[in-house]
């Protein structure tokens, strides 16, 4: 019997990126190829990129390059979004031979199958963005103890800082019984925990394709896929990704309270606290419709947990800009912030806005905002030491320890034991523990009180 063909996979940005290159690496074990690491010989890699910022298409051309001094004689294909809006930017990388836009990488086998012999130039299929109208399933599975499930792809906003519309084109999303069909599969396969995911979740609804340039309207809202995903008794666990704060509606947060399987967790993207800003940026809120979001969450569920996405430095920004944000982040009952600094993107209004910031004073900015998310999470913790709460386990950093998230995501840490990993149970959140840049709770089993902190900051 011959040896089988071996690919390996590289995945940039977002969750929704993980359950894509999950699926089609399920492609490629069903037609006898074997998976081995990134960082191992293959004979095809596999890049799924990211196009959000600068360093995502930075990473790209690095991790193109790492592959082709590994094994220059290898097959590198480069799909994604980086690889639907700079596909002939991609082609020119060194050691690249095929370059897949969004509408082409579930079709990749193909595409591979008639690369021959030779490693002259890249082939590149990559359509207009108008050709990804239709919605591809996609889910995570078989490296995680939670499954990252696409439940929506694309989005009709027009945010002026954004390229996902130009990478991943109009808003779509499968129906309701395939989701939770999926979701069942998943649950069966061991899964304890899914991640709903997408570009615009909370826009769930939208028609799978387009039939003569007319979009089928809505016959399901998002509120509609959770309740059924509720029913799904083979899942323990469900978590919303990330909502936009216009979508995030009472209806959704008091439905989340009541639920034993949806998770107090919700992480909804701010960009920036200050209503100048939003307007530039053409985000479909105030700051005050996301305080109150917030303050909805709060009063439903005094445990959960908020996560917010700001960017700093976007063109016009002055620093009275950013201490307004910084100010009504601070006085927020939120519990984390992740800080992006804002970078130029091609072909996007807010590249030729006036008013650029220098880099170094975006950077700062966002280190702050990253020290104020230290401080808050810290907050949100210390709230919670000596309750117990339910944890699903999962390897730790640097595979000594046994880490997991509880139900409102603290971050715990125990003394490694393999037989825990995948399985749930309540420990007792004893002490705050610093380990590289992040924090964690240290923590007991409920069967072992004795457990006390064995790290050091």
């Amino acid at each position: 019997m011959a040896t089988p063909r071996t690919v390996a996979f590289h995945t940039l940005g977002c969750k929704l990126n993980y359950a894509e290159t999950s699926s089609v690496k399920r492609l490629f074990e069903q037609d006898g190829y074997a998976v081995v690491p990134y960082n191992a010989e293959a004979d095809i890699y596999v890049l799924n990129t990211c196009s959000v910022t600068e360093n995502a298409d930075r990473d790209c051309r690095k991790s193109v390059r790492q592959v082709h001094r590994q094994n220059p004689q290898a097959r590198v294909v480069v799909m994604g979004c980086y690889a639907q809006l700079k596909p002939k930017e991609i082609a020119e990388i060194q050691g690249v031979d095929l370059v897949l836009g969004a509408a082409e990488k579930f079709n990749i086998l193909d595409y591979i199958h008639t690369l021959d012999g030779v490693h002259e130039h890249s082939t590149i299929h990559a359509g207009e963005i108008q050709e990804a109208n239709i919605f591809k399933p996609a889910y995570s599975f078989g490296d995680r103890t939670r499954s990252f499930l696409k439940v929506q792809d694309g989005c009709d906003y027009k945010c002026t800082f954004c390229t996902i519309p130009q990478a991943r084109g109009k808003s779509r999303s499968a129906e309701v019984n395939q989701i939770v069909a999926q979701a069942k599969e998943i649950g069966q396969s061991g899964i304890k925990e899914i991640v709903l995911t997408g570009v615009n979740i909370g826009d769930f609804g939208n028609g799978t394709s387009v039939i003569e340039g007319v979009r089928p309207k809505k016959e399901a809202m998002f509120i509609d896929l959770i309740r059924e995903l509720d029913k799904v008794e083979e899942v323990e666990r469900f978590r919303i990704s990330s909502i936009e704060p216009n979508l995030c509606t009472d209806e959704i947060i008091e439905f989340v309270s009541s639920s034993s399987r949806f998770m107090p967790h919700f992480h909804m993207p701010l960009q920036s606290g200050n209503n100048e800003m939003l307007r530039r940026m053409k985000r479909r809120y105030v700051r005050e419709l996301y305080s109150a979001r917030v303050s909805k969450i709060k009063e439903s569920m005094p445990h959960a947990c908020i996560g917010v996405d700001v960017i700093t430095g976007f063109p016009g920004e002055t620093e009275d800009h950013f201490m307004d944000t910084y100010q009504f982040l601070m006085e927020m009952d939120i519990d984390y912030i992740h800080a992006f600094t804002y970078s130029e993107r091609e072909n996007t209004p807010a590249a030729s806005m006036e008013g650029a910031v220098p880099v170094e004073i975006r950077r700062e900015r966002s280190a702050r905002l990253r020290q104020l998310s230290l401080k808050k999470k810290q907050a949100f913790y210390s709230k919670h030491l000596g309750q117990s709460r339910e944890v699903l386990f999962e390897k730790g950093p640097d595979g000594k320890f046994i880490s997991g998230f509880t139900d409102n995501y603290v971050r715990i840490l125990l003394p490694f034991e393999e037989a825990l990993i995948n399985t749930m149970s309540p420990v007792v959140l004893n002490e705050i523990t610093a380990v590289k840049e992040d924090i964690f709770v240290s923590s007991s089993l409920m069967k072992n009180k004795e457990f006390t902190n064995i790290l050091t900051d």
